[in-house]
């Protein structure tokens, strides 16, 4: 149990840090603004939208509590990442900006999975008691959908 909570940690730092280039999109560190505009052609003012929900999905995934933002957190941070990774294909970019981008975002998946209780929102696939679960046909219904079809 204590080697799943020092990975989870282990992840979750690690991709804080990585959306910490958030920061550097916020203050329009001109490296940084060049790369967005010149080589992938965005518009200046992505490098800010980008830069803030970074920085916040850094945050929310580090303070406690907030589960359901956690959860938007990480979806945010995987979908930025795999962005990341498809825009700098779509360019001919180097293999180090395509999969530097998957590498974090498997950590962003792994942080996700190994979470404590206290930071998800539910359980992801419900106990059925040992039985199976029921199909969409099996369901009792309100009303027989034999008599539908009269």
């Amino acid at each position: 149990m204590k080697a799943k909570i020092i990975a989870y940690w282990t992840t979750t730092v690690l991709v804080a840090f990585s959306m910490s280039g958030g920061v550097a999109q916020l203050a329009h560190v001109p490296g940084v603004v060049d790369g967005f505009v010149r080589v992938l052609g965005y518009p200046p003012y992505f490098v800010t939208i980008l830069g803030f929900w970074k920085t916040a999905g850094a945050i929310a995934i580090l303070v406690p509590r907030f589960p359901r933002l956690k959860e938007w957190a990480y979806a945010g941070i995987f979908f930025d990442l795999t962005g990341a990774a498809a825009s700098s294909a779509a360019v001919g970019g180097g293999a180090f900006h395509i999969l530097a981008p998957l590498v974090v975002a498997v950590l962003a998946v792994a942080s996700w999975a190994m979470r404590p209780q206290s930071r998800t929102i539910g359980i992801l696939f419900p106990a059925t008691n040992g039985r199976p679960l029921q199909t969409r046909e099996q369901r009792t219904w309100p009303i027989n959908p034999e008599s539908l079809t009269e």
